[in-house]
């Protein structure tokens, strides 16, 4: 496994590196691309691409590893995985059904949008049933977020910058939130995933699908058809919890797990898609970079991105 050149875009105890390796991040996964589904033109590229449908496994291990790249990855890795995935969704264009519109998934609306309910859920459920974040931590995790955003096409000033902004954002785009038989078809495949895509992915969609559900308003689950009883709601609070604080424990660096235990811990990121439990295992193996310093997304992009002189770009 190749070593970082550095520490990416923030660094050892950041707040996106205690959030987005967390084992809430799972949760608040599920509950962004299900939430995305009610924005209708990411519902029409989703459902155009078939990606899900035909390999959900894949295409979700290869999102999830894509934003935790971005948070915990070195610099070059991250840019290199921007682009790769900037050129993929050049290629995703289409016509929204409802209104006529012709949609681009590098659209700025469209990454805005999955880049927020992304970083947003995350941060969610790792304060619904993590350890949370102190206010000070808070407004850095909102900072480190404006930060990434600036891998995707996102408008640097329309990227909110605290929770309340983040409030502001979805009253701004609820009036166009809607469901359609497209939208329940992909919410409801993300939350049930079928047996006959593999065990894991049926499995992992119907374990963590409870706690995902818990933590979004009664409003879009009466709207998406996938709501459950709130006995189910505070019976899984205190599990989901429980869950998380064991599997938790033994998600630790390298440097303080040894012997049957460290073996343990990176055995058990063979349980996650290939690509995220790359990534993870990476991290959890803790270390030092070759250059112990962050970069800014303009600096990466300069020295790895695929503008950058050759000279630079091989290095």
């Amino acid at each position: 496994m190749p070593r970082r050149l550095d520490h990416g875009f923030f660094g050892p105890g950041s707040p996106s590196w205690k959030v987005w390796t967390n084992p809430t991040a799972l949760i608040g996964f599920q509950r962004a691309v299900v939430l995305e589904h009610f924005d209708p033109i990411l519902t029409a590229a989703v459902a155009d691409s078939r990606g899900i449908y035909n390999d959900p496994y894949g295409r979700l291990d290869r999102t999830l590893a894509y934003f935790l790249t971005v948070a915990v990855a070195d610099s070059r890795t991250a840019i290199e995985a921007s682009d790769f995935l900037m050129r993929v969704h050049a290629k995703a264009t289409g016509v929204e059904p409802i209104s006529g519109q012709r949609y681009s998934a590098n659209n700025p609306t469209s990454q805005l949008w999955i880049h927020i309910t992304g970083w947003h859920s995350v941060l969610k459920c790792y304060e619904m049933y993590g350890p949370g974040l102190s206010p000070e931590e808070e407004d850095q995790f909102w900072a480190e977020c404006v930060t990434a955003a600036e891998l995707q096409t996102c408008e640097p000033g329309d990227v909110p910058r605290s929770r309340d902004e983040v409030r502001e954002y979805y009253a701004q785009v609820r009036p166009r939130l809607c469901t359609s038989e497209r939208a329940n078809e992909g919410m409801h495949y993300l939350l049930h995933v079928p047996w006959e895509k593999g065990v894991k992915a049926w499995g992992g969609s119907r374990i963590v699908a409870p706690a995902a559900i818990a933590t979004l308003p009664k409003w879009m689950r009466k709207l998406g058809g996938f709501d459950q009883p709130a006995v189910v709601d505070r019976t899984i609070m205190p599990a989901a919890k429980l869950a998380v604080k064991i599997i938790g424990s033994q998600i630790r660096p390298d440097a303080e797990a040894k012997g049957p235990l460290r073996k343990g811990m990176l055995a058990a990121t063979g349980l996650l898609g290939p690509a995220t439990s790359r990534m993870l295992a990476m991290h959890l193996r803790d270390e030092p970079p070759l250059r112990a310093e962050t970069l800014t997304p303009t600096q990466a992009r300069a020295l790895y991105g695929r503008s950058a002189p050759a000279q630079l770009a091989t290095q």
